[in-house]
């Protein structure tokens, strides 16, 4: 049975008068939690299967997350009325060898176990998560599936790929974002994009850094120092760990020491790379031009460029704070994604009329007949 604590020993306690309702599922720390309680959602209902994941989360919010999805006692705990289904889904193997390539094609995936929820609780929206590479694996088959899946189910699905450095954060971190509705259709146009920002203003003035000796690293010369376009990044330099010779092409040794993530160095004038949830040692080097120092990003920092608020209480656990950084999702994303769910009035199902349709397989484009 969950675990409940008092609103006033937590950082961030449900909403004293709720405006919706919502279930967060494979919650990591509560990335999506916090975004849609900001907006006056209530949760009422959790899951996450890993332990320590399961410490975060009661810390912030004062309840012990349900475990494994796939347990139907888990499952049977679920409220039978809420508005949203939420959460960022692991990716695992289809099996598409069926032809309907839709719901029972999604059997044993935990994506699966989204759909037996819905089925059966069939809430007004589906909001969903994932890593971009989702729209490519299997050739788009598995994408397909997931799409046809929630078809089956009486949804209206749209998708995009969104940036969190178009969110305010100076990271740059693409994500898939799966939004289903019984009613009307989700538009991914009229959610409000932020000006973008750079690392800098995100970084403590001061702190127990972690910097490198001269002789650690090396930077490039200024003239090979350019901002990416897309990106936002400013790679300026490498440490000098032992060279990379396996894979490397004739006459790029020398860039061996950079192929590697961990060893890259950016400026701070700039945006930071994504931070992946592998990472759990935190080799994320900064360059500081006006300092002329290189050090390595403090993992407060990591949780604030995520949109992470400082209150936030991370797991005593060095290790394990990167790993659940690295795992969860970029909260302003969330946030404005759900602004405009609630303004374009897709909560108030009877209010929107019904809509016929149907997916372009070959494009991957849903396409809406009025």
């Amino acid at each position: 049975m969950i675990t409940e604590f008092a609103n006033n020993n937590i950082p961030f306690p449900q909403p004293i008068n709720s405006k919706f309702k919502f279930i967060d599922l494979f919650a990591g720390i509560g990335g999506f939690r916090i975004a849609l309680q900001q907006l006056g959602g209530e949760c009422v209902f959790s899951s996450e299967w890993d332990s320590q994941a399961q410490e975060t989360y009661t810390l912030n919010y004062g309840e012990i997350p349900f475990g494994d999805i796939t347990s139907p006692e888990v499952q049977s705990n679920i409220p039978q009325n809420f508005d949203i289904l939420c959460g960022g889904f692991p990716c695992q193997p289809f099996s598409i060898c069926g032809k309907k390539l839709g719901f029972e094609d999604t059997r044993g995936t935990l994506f699966f176990e989204i759909c037996q929820i819905l089925d059966k609780h069939k809430p007004q929206i589906c909001f969903l998560e994932n890593v971009q590479h989702l729209t490519k694996h299997d050739k788009g088959n598995t994408f397909n599936v997931i799409l046809n899946s929630l078809s089956n189910l009486g949804y209206n699905v749209s998708y995009k790929v969104l940036n969190a450095k178009d969110f305010g954060l100076p990271q740059f971190r693409e994500r898939i974002f799966i939004v289903g509705t019984r009613k009307g259709i989700f538009d991914f146009s009229k959610i409000k994009l932020s000006n973008p920002v750079i690392l800098e203003d995100f970084l403590d003035k001061s702190d127990d850094f972690e910097y490198l000796g001269e002789d650690e690293y090396t930077l490039l010369d200024k003239d090979l120092v350019k901002q990416q376009s897309k990106s936002g990044l400013i790679f300026c330099g490498y440490r000098n760990k032992g060279t990379w010779k396996k894979g490397i092409r004739p006459n790029t040794l020398h860039l061996s020491r950079c192929h590697r993530q961990p060893n890259r160095i950016y400026s701070v004038k700039g945006t930071h790379p994504t931070i992946p949830s592998q990472e759990t040692s935190g080799r994320f080097f900064i360059y500081n031009p006006e300092l002329n120092k290189v050090r390595k990003l403090s993992i407060n920092e990591c949780y604030r460029i995520m949109g992470y608020p400082d209150n936030f209480i991370k797991h005593p656990n060095l290790a394990s704070q990167y790993k659940q950084i690295g795992n969860s999702v970029a909260i302003p994303v969330i946030r404005a994604i759900a602004e405009a769910i609630i303004s374009q009035n897709l909560l108030n199902a009877d209010k929107i009329k019904d809509y016929e349709y149907h997916f372009g397989y070959n494009t991957n484009q849903l396409v809406i007949n009025f």
